[in-house]
């Protein structure tokens, strides 16, 4: 009777057991099944690519980088000219993203990591378009598959190959002196010029910091600042007497009288010129008319003839003219 009692305890704690491990293995489905939304209702939609290279069934189905479904089937099409839809891919979406795949939504073959396998990664539609239902063909966006970042890599790769050699050989040169750089590493000529250049520049600079000397005086020496600003002083003041308007300098700044009488007198000036150009007075006529000029120039011509009968026969015009007493 005592040994029932045992056997009974014992069932009970394996029974015990085994529902905490089952309810414990009911819970981890659950959850992994809401992690994986396996328990979330689906409807189908379709793909057509060239290329399914890096793709598989059950591989994920991604709506904006989040996970909204898998790749239920990967087929082969009959064969025709059109190599663009080789194979057909049929897709299981969540149904509470079906608002977000639309008409203008595009499918984008992506790589999880370098050498990860490839996924389907949908973008998101716009209001514009209408949803896409059961049985609708999702359109294929541009994609970079693994053999064309393999070509690019090995394109970096040559270029870099090739800046290395050119930099090995660069690096040579210099190590053998020839160029400009090579010969400033090199040459121990130059490093001596440059030693005595220094010590030429240290030897200026002293004398330049001599105390006595004029560059020493602008260093050290305040006079000249004070000079300086006793001078700025004084040009502040005079700027301030001129605008004051005191003096002739200051009324030639604010005061129009000048202005104005220069003005008049301007207009006057017009005046006269135009009354000059008309030919009116005698000034005008100074100008315009050659008469007087052309008697000046016979007078002047007489004269010079009277000179020189002068000249010749003085004592034709000095006859008694001059009278002895």
């Amino acid at each position: 009777m005592r040994r029932s009692e045992i056997i009974t305890k014992d069932a009970l704690r394996v029974a015990a057991l085994a529902i905490v491990a089952l309810a414990i293995l009911t819970y981890a489905i659950i959850r992994l099944g809401e992690a994986a939304r396996l328990f979330t209702r689906r409807y189908s939609l379709y793909a057509f690519v060239p290329n399914a290279s890096g793709l598989r069934e059950g591989g994920q189905v991604t709506v904006a980088g989040q996970l909204a479904g898998s790749i239920s089937k990967i087929e082969f099409l009959p064969v025709d000219n059109d190599t663009t839809r080789n194979l057909k891919i049929t897709v299981q979406i969540d149904e509470d993203l079906q608002q977000q795949v639309r008409m203008d939504s595009r499918v984008m073959l992506r790589n999880q990591g370098l050498l990860g396998d490839r996924f389907f990664d949908i973008t998101p539609g716009t209001p514009r378009f209408r949803p896409l239902h059961e049985g609708d063909t999702l359109q294929l966006g541009p994609s970079i598959g693994y053999d064309v970042m393999i070509q690019r890599a090995a394109a970096v790769l040559t270029d870099v190959a090739g800046l290395t050699h050119d930099l090995r050989g660069l690096t040579q040169s210099v190590a053998r002196g020839n160029g400009t750089v090579g010969k400033l590493l090199t040459d121990r000529g130059l490093y001596d010029r440059l030693n005595a250049t220094l010590a030429s520049t240290s030897d200026l600079l002293k004398r330049l910091q001599n105390p006595d000397g004029t560059v020493g005086r602008l260093l050290d020496d305040p006079q000249l600042y004070t000079n300086l600003t006793e001078m700025v002083g004084q040009v502040d003041s005079l700027m301030t007497k001129l605008n004051s308007g005191k003096g002739t300098a200051g009324k030639l700044l604010h005061d129009d009288s000048l202005y104005t009488n220069l003005v008049t007198v301007t207009a006057h000036a017009d005046s006269l010129v135009a009354s000059l150009s008309k030919g009116n007075g005698t000034a005008s006529r100074l100008l315009s008319d050659t008469t007087l000029y052309n008697q000046m120039v016979q007078a002047v011509q007489h004269l010079n003839e009277i000179l020189a009968d002068v000249k010749k026969n003085p004592k034709r015009y000095t006859k008694g003219a001059i009278t002895i007493f």
